[in-house]
């Protein structure tokens, strides 16, 4: 004899008041986000490009370091809708 019903959600953006204007939000942030990445990218790679030329090791290291963590942030950001769908549906998997 169950004592719960068997509860159930569909994701629906229609669903409630507004959803449109979190789904512009949503698709702003991602906008500005990769934005500031590709400046980020400009920025370390310029970086590392003028310290190797100057021979200053440690500031081209940091360069390197800066655009390498710009492209992963890039790939995160435009990897997540992805990610998140893709654990959504696994979660739906769960009994």
């Amino acid at each position: 004899m169950p004592f719960l019903a068997d509860v159930s959600a569909t994701p629906d953006l229609t669903g409630l008041p507004g959803s449109n204007i979190l789904q512009q939000i949503v698709n702003g942030a991602e906008a500005w986000a990769l934005a500031i990445t590709v400046i980020g990218a400009f920025v370390g790679a310029a970086v590392w490009a003028l310290a190797s030329h100057a021979n200053n090791h440690h500031y081209a290291a940091r360069g390197r370091m800066a655009a390498l963590v710009s492209a992963a942030s890039a790939l995160v950001i435009g990897a997540a809708p992805g990610l998140v769908n893709f654990f959504e549906k696994l979660g739906t998997t769960a009994r």
